[in-house]
């Protein structure tokens, strides 16, 4: 049974390597020359795209496998004054380039489009641009040549004071998505409006495979344990090409639960170790933690220091 483990978008120990350069729209106007605005965005996503490229080279030095781009990798690229942007042919090549180096090294790649995505959303403007993001980052994984297993983690949304509706609005929208966003889709769990087994029940009925948040567990939930419902959330990723997987963060305190910490208390995941070691399943781990790649190796090295057997320097076996 293997796990391993990986972070999100950026890095907290190397230096000047943010993947996330912006420009404020107030700023790009400035320039008065379309072609100008164009020019200076590029330069902004291939500064993006270089950094990123040495974080895929940092977690091949480091074994790491799992991995979330960011979702600020082309600035601006949804908004409707730049429409008239065709930023795939302009970082077509440079975007291959960062696949290629994904798929040479093995790499576990996904995305997470930002809150604002929602496909349950009572207003249909709210809902025209969550499709919208959700195209744009589809367009990112598929420029990198990524096939369907670079998935699209989104969580169901808001409850809007009417859960049951809210609910049929997500399925009717997910189910209106093109099939080629919909083959990337993931659901996960919330910590304010849908609990675990209300995400599972989804992704049940729609084949939807799911991602379980232990924290937000922690935070909301019906009753249910990790044991009683972590068989179901992994038969979801039946018919996958890779593992399930799950994220991992701890709560920043007492007061502020759903704020997620600098590191993982490494007691509260080990935990949860001992509950999926019962199922005897490969899986992975996103660890969400505020310190990012400096969080993952902390909890490695504490998951060392407690005896767990590695294969490799961000992988073990149980």
């Amino acid at each position: 049974m293997r796990i391993r483990f990986g972070y999100v978008a950026m890095s907290t120990i190397l230096k000047d390597c943010s993947p996330s350069h912006t420009i404020t729209l107030n700023n790009l106007m400035k320039l008065s020359l379309s072609a100008d605005r164009y020019k200076r965005l590029a330069a902004l996503a291939r500064m993006n795209i270089a950094n990123t490229t040495r974080l895929f080279h940092h977690n091949r030095a480091h074994d790491i496998k799992v991995f979330r781009l960011t979702s600020k990798l082309v600035p601006l690229a949804t908004h409707p004054e730049l429409d008239g942007w065709d930023w795939r042919q302009e970082l077509g090549a440079d975007f291959k380039a960062l696949g290629d180096l994904a798929i040479r090294d093995g790499l576990r790649i996904s995305a997470h489009p930002d809150h604002f995505t929602l496909l349950n959303s009572q207003r249909y403007e709210v809902v025209e641009a969550a499709v919208k993001d959700l195209i744009f980052h589809e367009q990112i994984l598929d420029a990198m040549g990524l096939d369907a297993s670079a998935k699209l983690v989104i969580h169901v949304g808001g409850s809007y004071k009417e859960k049951p509706l809210a609910r049929e609005r997500f399925i009717e929208n997910f189910c209106l998505l093109p099939d080629n966003i919909k083959a990337r889709i993931v659901l996960e769990n919330d910590d304010k409006s849908y609990s675990a087994s209300e995400v599972l029940e989804l992704c049940q009925q729609h084949k939807i495979p799911m991602v379980l948040d232990i924290h937000h567990h922690w935070c909301l939930n019906q009753g249910e344990s990790i044991e009683e419902i972590l068989p179901a959330v992994f038969a979801t990723w039946d018919g996958e090409s890779l593992p399930p997987k799950v994220h991992i963060s701890s709560p920043r305190d007492g007061k502020n639960i759903r704020a997620h910490a600098d590191h993982i208390d490494s007691r509260f995941f080990m935990g949860f170790l001992d509950a999926a070691g019962k199922l005897g399943r490969d899986f992975d781990v996103m660890c969400e933690a505020k310190a990012k790649d400096a969080a993952l190796f902390q909890l490695l090295q504490h998951l060392a220091a407690q005896g767990y057997h590695f294969v490799d320097r961000a992988s073990i076996d149980l």
